[in-house]
């Protein structure tokens, strides 16, 4: 992608958002909007279409889930948004990530790990913390048998393609996906492709929520029952 990138921060707390404004300019990053609510998220984003929204999950009038299913059903293909939460572990998360958000962070991260949490979920790659996601969407996916049905096409996945899936969705990186595959960390990222393409989704956060409601995964378990 081509031009600054650009952010929205969207959180209730005015203190919270000077302070990751502050945090992203100083490293390049222009700040196109500020919100306070859910409802203002949704406007500044339709407004100054960014690539990156930091969504704070409890806000008045609109909470963060709600904008972010809101901002993801606009046509807003280009914007990723990462939910702000001060719980590691929290169904509110859950809720987000299936509403499209791509990962979430804890509001006491780093300025270095929020700096590069941004360009990451810029650049087109989910922002997952493996081990917490994974306990994650084991504590909270339901086994949707809607969803199941509707992914069935799972079968035009490849046998290696589905193989990556697997793997993938228990949290493995890109890297830990070629040392467990004997492939190329290149190889890896064009399987992943392929499988977000033909499966319809945006990121690996939707691969991983996929493969544990359609039971491809099971919770507690390395692989699901097909």
């Amino acid at each position: 992608m081509s031009g600054p990138l650009r952010a929205v921060i969207a959180d209730d707390q005015a203190l919270v958002r000077t302070g990751f404004r502050m945090i992203l300019s100083a490293d390049g990053i222009e700040v196109a909007a500020e919100a306070a609510d859910g409802t203002e998220a949704v406007a500044a984003v339709r407004s100054t279409r960014p690539d990156v929204v930091l969504m704070d999950i409890r806000m008045p009038r609109m909470g963060g889930i709600e904008a972010t299913r809101q901002i993801m059903s606009s046509g807003a293909n280009e914007t990723r948004v990462v939910i702000l939460t001060t719980y590691d572990l929290d169904h509110y998360v859950y809720a987000a990530l299936t509403a499209g958000a791509s990962g979430f962070l804890l509001k006491d991260v780093s300025p270095e790990h929020l700096v590069a949490a941004v360009r990451l979920v810029r650049s087109g790659d989910a922002l997952l913390a493996p081990t917490i996601t994974r306990r994650l969407i084991e504590r909270f996916a339901p086994r949707d048998e809607a969803k199941a049905d509707l992914h069935r096409d799972l079968s035009e996945l490849t046998p290696r393609e589905l193989e990556v899936l697997r793997l993938l969705a228990t949290g493995l990186s890109n890297a830990e996906l070629a040392d467990r595959l004997t492939l190329s960390t290149t190889t890896v990222k064009t399987h992943v492709a392929r499988i977000l393409s033909k499966l319809g989704l945006r990121d690996r956060v939707q691969a991983v929520v996929l493969a544990y409601e359609t039971g491809l995964i099971s919770p507690g378990g390395p692989s699901g029952t097909g």
